[in-house]
């Protein structure tokens, strides 16, 4: 049981079964399809679970690395994190910043460090001691983990170190799904290139016998008249395998741009 000063402790009696408990319900999230937020909301839960906290947080940064609050499990946590935005300080801003965990046993104690967060916290906040780790990638921060307790103790390092394993699945899940968002947009820009390329021999096929053409003359006059009016490969070869433009237009010149003289007349 925690004690105000004490370090922070879980029982060891169950110990190990929670812990692994808590990795095989996460890794099973990442093996199937899987919502980032409902990842990030169960890493959240697990945390309170295993590190005695009475609450926790995540925040993610986005591509300008401007941090948000994208998990919490209560209220009060996620107003913890919102004090944090707003004042532009305090440990899970410095955690982020520093890619490093950052552990404040009594946040009474932390005025002269984040004036403005404490400020805030003491109208606000109802949590004496934060315990921030980042969510790493080799040596930046993607964004942290929050660990919240209502009086004063320090965190045991097992207890860190636990804290930082689960701030790192929550980094390759979030990984994972980007990896994979690109891979999903490779593949429809993959996809989208060869059906291009079927439209493409089409429309070849369509002027080559309405123009009387080989197919080698039949596909430079379509490049021709696409560079000469400014328009896209895939659209007109898709307007004519459709029968929507008629092939005997590509046998007209491109519209002349009018000329201007040096005074900007016509």
């Amino acid at each position: 049981m925690r004690k105000e000063g004490s370090a922070i402790s879980q029982p060891e009696v169950g110990r190990e079964q929670l812990v692994s408990r808590a990795f095989v319900a996460l890794a099973d999230t990442l093996v199937d399809a899987y919502d980032i937020i409902d990842l990030l909301d169960h890493l959240v839960a697990y945390s309170v679970e295993l590190l005695d906290a009475d609450a926790a947080a995540i925040m993610l940064a986005d591509a300008r690395g401007d941090l948000h609050a994208v998990a919490a499990s209560s209220e009060d946590a996620e107003m913890m994190e919102l004090l944090q935005l707003q004042a532009e300080q305090g440990p899970c801003v410095d955690c982020f910043r520093g890619a490093a965990p950052v552990s404040v046993a009594d946040l009474n104690q932390a005025a002269d460090r984040w004036p403005r967060f404490v400020a805030a916290l003491g109208q606000h906040g109802p949590f004496a001691s934060v315990h921030a780790v980042p969510l790493r990638l080799r040596r930046q921060a993607i964004g942290a983990l929050n660990l919240l307790h209502r009086a004063p103790g320090s965190l045991s390092e097992d207890d860190l170190a636990l804290g930082q394993a689960l701030a790192d699945i929550a980094t390759i899940g979030i990984l994972q799904e980007r990896a994979i968002h690109r891979s999903e947009v490779i593949n429809e820009q993959l996809q989208a290139a060869l059906n291009s390329r079927v439209i493409i021999e089409q429309a070849k096929g369509v002027l080559a016998q309405h123009l009387g053409l080989s197919m080698d003359e039949a596909f430079t006059r379509l490049r021709d008249y696409v560079r000469s009016h400014n328009l896209r490969l895939a659209d007109v070869a898709r307007l004519l395998a459709t029968r929507q433009l008629d092939p005997r237009k590509l046998t007209l010149p491109a519209p002349q741009p009018r000329r201007t003289d040096r005074r900007g007349r016509h």
